[in-house]
């Protein structure tokens, strides 16, 4: 509750303190007109004498006024709460708005194991359902429950100087009875809402993973086998659902017990003081209509509570959610990286280890540099490290021994906008937003010129291809580019590493999906793309790298070999034995 007035201040909403007050304010007025409103009805009636014979009822000025005094005061009554909602709707949406925003952009700034274990479909909803429970939460107890608790508190203040203090302790007895009820079947009930919530998340998460492994699943065959696990989850999902319905029936029939009850017993003592002469017939329909106005918002109650215990366990997800420290963060006194050279940057492993939690395999002792303009290749077998070298170089991972400088820096204590900047990426697969060509090249400088745009395209020899499209630029590639060949994808890629101008670029199998004519294109285009930025490349095929300045062959995270591709070749080890088996492949 603390973090939701937090965000409810922070929410950036226009004249966000005018707004709270005068919604206060129109909360309080119409909980005083619903009070007021039966205690002018009954001294109306009170007013009526029979006529002479008592054959008829005499209607003077002073029960009309009355009338239409109730009148008014149920009219305010009912309508404070829509001027309430006119007013206040903004700083709520805005208050939802900013919770989805935090928490989504705390999630991206989680650490790249924990996207790698953490269901797409699953993540989403959390911050969905996480940010609309803010909204619920601040109507229902700012708005509902306070308000409530004021209306009791003036009731039973009626009910105690017109009528009889029996009165105020009878309705409070009810409503505290009523309260216990509530709190003890509903709290009962959570469970059933949790295991309704886990259900909701798996069926959520298997729709989003299958649907974005689609091409996987039609490979194999698997439509049935997917299916099948996703109706089990729905059945797991149904069976959840009936439990929770069947205990919210128990609860509403509970409630209806207790509130009737209490009415029942009310309108009896009413009509033994009315009958004992100790009060008027108006006074009899004061007190019911005061109990009545109590059970509207009573009869809410209920639900409010289950709603807003619902509303915490969404918002429990999202705020532990928000609470999970990012592994990488600037450091306090982190700083920017030197101006570039225009000859590229310096990047250094010194004594570099890390261990993934996986497998007890990553790096041991690394230690090289890339000097400015300089290529330096990666090789060797699958698990060997390069992956790890490659995210130890972009700092989404940190080491946990030595450490990573860029042009004397250490990593770790320069500011990650900087090193974005100056790191560009091309991956073995590249992903592509579900949007033009032209959003995805210009992704990595949103600020690019259409030329700018179009001149990275042809560098990456997509010149040809967005020609021969219809929509040419404007073409949408569709979800993770799927409407794209591989080889596609990866040129989109080149480009939108090419229009970033990085000083450091790093090549992860990037023309692993290109045909043998566009990979002799791309090299080539990479090779002019290296002048004036170092270069960081991982390769299976060695022939894409026999003219890198040092290539480093790795084996159980360690580097077992260094040198030029001649001098490796000519030392007959493991890299000359690796270029020999390739070469008779091909």
């Amino acid at each position: 509750m603390g973090d939701l007035v937090s965000l409810v201040l922070r929410s950036g909403a226009p004249q966000l303190r005018l707004r709270i007050a005068a919604a206060l304010a129109l909360v309080l007025l119409g909980k005083v007109a619903a009070v007021l409103a039966p205690v002018l009805l009954g001294d109306g009636i009170n007013t009526l004498t029979p006529a002479a014979g008592g054959a008829a009822v005499v209607v003077g000025w002073t029960f009309v006024s009355l009338a239409i005094g109730f009148a008014a005061l149920r009219l305010l009554a009912a309508c404070a709460p829509f001027a309430r909602d006119a007013i206040f709707t903004r700083v709520s949406q805005s208050t939802m708005a900013r919770a989805a925003v935090e928490t989504f952009g705390h999630a991206l700034a989680l650490s790249l194991d924990f996207h790698q274990s953490k269901q797409t479909g699953t993540l989403s909803r959390i911050i969905d359902r996480g940010a609309r429970a803010t909204d619920f939460l601040i109507r229902s107890v700012i708005f509902s429950l306070g308000p409530t608790l004021v209306e009791l508190v003036l009731a039973m203040a009626v009910m105690t100087l017109r009528l009889d203090w029996r009165f105020a302790l009878t309705a409070f007895a009810t409503l505290m009875i009523y309260a216990v009820v509530t709190f003890r079947i509903t709290d009962w009930r959570l469970s059933h809402r949790r295991e309704l919530n886990e259900a909701e998340n798996r069926v959520a998460g298997l729709s989003a993973d299958a649907l974005i492994n689609y091409e996987t699943v039609k490979t194999f065959g698997a439509e049935a086998r997917v299916v099948g696990g996703y109706e089990a989850a729905m059945g797991a999902y149904v069976d959840a659902s009936s439990r929770a319905n069947g205990s919210l029936n128990l609860l509403n029939a509970a409630q209806s017990l207790v509130l009737n009850l209490g009415l029942a017993a009310l309108t009896v003592m009413a009509g033994y003081e009315v009958a004992g002469g100790r009060l008027q017939i108006g006074d009899i329909t004061m007190a019911i209509l005061l109990l009545s106005n109590l059970y509207a918002p009573l009869g809410m109650l209920g639900f409010q509570y289950r709603e807003i215990r619902q509303g915490l366990i969404d918002m429990e997800q999202m705020v532990a959610l928000k609470q999970r420290a990012p592994d990488i963060v600037d450091a306090p006194a982190a700083s920017d990286l030197p101006p570039a050279s225009g000859q590229g940057a310096r990047l250094a492993f010194e004594g570099v280890g890390f261990r993934h939690d996986a497998r007890s395999q990553g790096l041991t002792d690394v230690s090289f540099a890339a000097e400015p303009g300089q290529t330096v290749a990666l090789v060797g077998p699958s698990g060997a490290g390069k992956t790890t070298a490659v995210r130890l170089a972009m700092r989404l991972l940190d080491p946990q021994e030595g450490r990573v400088t860029l042009d004397g820096v250490d990593m770790r204590e320069a500011r990650q906008t900087q090193l974005r900047r100056a790191i560009a990426l091309v991956p073995q697969d590249v992903a592509l937003f579900n949007d033009t060509l032209f959003a995805n090249i210009a992704f990595a400088r949103p600020d690019a010129t259409p030329e700018a745009v179009r001149a990275a395209a042809e560098a990456a020899e997509l010149g040809a291809f967005i020609d021969g499209l219809p929509e040419g630029m404007s073409t949408l590639v569709g979800e993770r580019g799927l409407k794209l060949s591989g080889g596609e994808r990866q040129r989109v890629g080149i480009a939108r590493a090419l229009l970033a101008d990085p000083r450091l670029l790093i090549l992860d199998e990037a023309t692993s999906a290109l045909d043998g004519p566009t990979e002799a294109a791309i090299q080539e285009t990479l090779r002019k793309a290296r002048a004036g930025r170092t270069t960081l490349v991982i390769a299976h095929r060695l022939s894409t790298v026999a003219d890198a300045d040092q290539i480093l062959v790795l084996r159980r995270g360690r580097i077992v070999e260094r040198g030029t591709h001649a001098e490796l070749l000519a030392r007959q080890g493991e890299y000359a034995a690796l270029w020999r088996r390739q070469t008779r492949e091909r």
